[in-house]
């Protein structure tokens, strides 16, 4: 009995490893031994087992998904493209915004269409994103952590610290009543919460369907701290609703086929 028990165990915690690969392409055997609160043996004895499964490649520190794992759905890049698009579409001429680490909320840049925006951000992404003329980008440095190279650490803390532009825009890995927004990884949630804070007028968080009523393991800001929440139209209504009453303004997304393309409206 006791080795069924360990099978399962060891099995859960594959399908976990997998599950989180799904939202980020690439893990760190130290960030997910420290998850699983277990040794980085175990970890890459796991990693060993599900790359002969063909269902990831290993690389030193950590593995990235196998093509069949890469790809993403359809109909959620889709969704994610039109979140973006209409999160760029709140964007002013003159603002100043935070973007955080999310794959997302980066997809903003390049569908912003005004002039005399500043960008702040600890996406180490946005140095090989385009984005249109008129848009000045400044980095937050600090250490840069894989696989979404994202900034993080003291030296971000401390640059981050002085800044209030009037916008923040910020993706999540969850978001749901009790936790509010949520996020995988440790170090990211002094970065997010000096985000959330500092912005002087608006607070979005853009998440689709897949991540709301979704818990991960940090909270990065209660559901109060937030005004606006992104999402789209195959978001949970019973959750939606319960985040609405709790003050948060929501944008919903819709994809319609229309003359071949996508149109985008908002709820």
């Amino acid at each position: 009995m006791a080795m069924k028990r360990e099978r399962a165990y060891v099995e859960g915690r594959r399908k976990q490893i997998l599950a989180l690969m799904k939202e980020n392409p690439a893990v760190r055997v130290d960030e997910l031994a420290e998850k699983f609160q277990v040794s980085l043996i175990t970890i890459r004895r796991d990693l060993q087992y599900l790359e002969e499964k063909n269902l990831l490649v290993r690389f030193y520190g950590g593995a990235v998904c196998a093509k069949a794992e890469k790809k993403e759905d359809g109909e959620i890049s889709v969704y994610r493209n039109l979140i973006a698009k209409y999160a760029a579409s709140l964007v002013e001429p003159g603002d100043s915004l935070f973007i955080n680490s999310s794959r997302n909320a980066l997809q903003i840049l390049k569908y912003i269409n005004c002039d005399n925006v500043t960008v702040i951000t600890n996406n180490g992404k946005a140095i090989h994103t385009d984005y249109p003329e008129g848009i000045s980008v400044l980095m937050t440095g600090g250490e840069l952590r894989h696989p979404k190279d994202a900034m993080v650490g003291d030296f971000a803390i401390r640059n981050l610290q002085t800044v209030f532009p009037k916008k923040a825009f910020v993706g999540c890995s969850g978001i749901s009543p009790m936790s509010g927004m949520t996020t995988e990884i440790a170090a990211e949630v002094k970065i997010n919460e000096l985000m959330i804070q500092n912005a002087t007028k608006d607070v979005y968080v853009l998440a689709d369907h897949t991540k709301i009523g979704k818990n991960s393991s940090f909270t990065s800001a209660a559901i109060g701290q937030i005004g606006h929440l992104i999402t789209d139209e195959k978001a949970p209504q019973d959750v939606l609703k319960q985040i609405e009453k709790m003050g948060v303004q929501i944008h919903q997304v819709k994809a319609e086929k229309e003359a071949g393309g996508v149109s985008l409206e908002s709820k």
